[in-house]
């Protein structure tokens, strides 16, 4: 039985991953940071952890209980937005949004990007087109941009030192969804970009490590 890791689920992509996994038989490993959410991934089938990811302590206690874990697909998922204003962001705000989409992450990977070593498996962070340079064509939302930007530095080192070794290690940009982030009136549910999603990476070849992926498996620029 192949085993799905899901850090940040939930709600969202992050619980329709895990619910979708379980679906398709997999086992499943998911993190939430209340109680509650894991109770509820519980009821799912999944093996639930309590951890918040801005929390040094937390993640090197997540790191303790999935030591020896073999994974074959492993999403980093949580993120937050942050302000909806363009103006200067508070140092409140700045810490709150890059200790969640980058330094999480930077912390998460040299942990979980091991586990994916003996099945030859997959890493994938949720990014954004927002954090591309390439790409870009709008100014708003400049600091989940610049954080996105900079998860996007943080995976492609991930891929230089993992992918030698047998981890294919991907960024994804999961659409416009309809997420407590991406509203109700985005273009795609959350199930149709989880599917494709998880299509995606399935499909997802070693030569491909270090890209940056829609949903879809189009590239999108740095």
């Amino acid at each position: 039985m192949p085993t799905a890791l899901i850090i940040g689920a939930s709600r969202g992509i992050g619980h329709e991953l895990a619910r979708q996994y379980r679906a398709d038989g997999w086992r499943v490993i998911a993190t939430a940071r209340q109680a509650g959410d894991c109770d509820a991934l519980r009821r799912l089938g999944a093996e639930a952890h309590q951890a918040d990811v801005t929390n040094a302590e937390s993640i090197g206690g997540l790191g303790w209980r999935l030591d020896d874990e073999k994974i074959d697909a492993a999403w980093l998922v949580a993120g937050v937005y942050g302000p909806r204003h363009d103006g200067f962001p508070t140092a409140q705000e700045f810490d709150g949004v890059m200790h969640t989409n980058v330094l999480a992450a930077m912390r998460l990977l040299p942990i979980v990007a091991p586990l994916v070593l003996p099945t030859r498996g997959k890493v994938a962070v949720i990014s954004s087109r927002m954090g591309s340079i390439g790409e870009r064509d709008s100014p708003s939302g400049s600091l989940y941009r610049a954080s996105k930007a900079a998860l996007n530095s943080v995976l492609a080192d991930a891929a230089l030192a993992w992918g030698p070794q047998g981890a294919t290690c991907l960024a994804f940009h999961p659409g416009w969804v309809q997420t407590d982030m991406g509203g109700a009136g985005a273009a795609l549910t959350v199930q149709d970009s989880v599917r494709a999603l998880r299509a995606t990476l399935a499909a997802a070849t070693p030569a491909q490590n270090g890209s940056f992926l829609n949903y879809d498996g189009t590239p999108i620029a740095w």
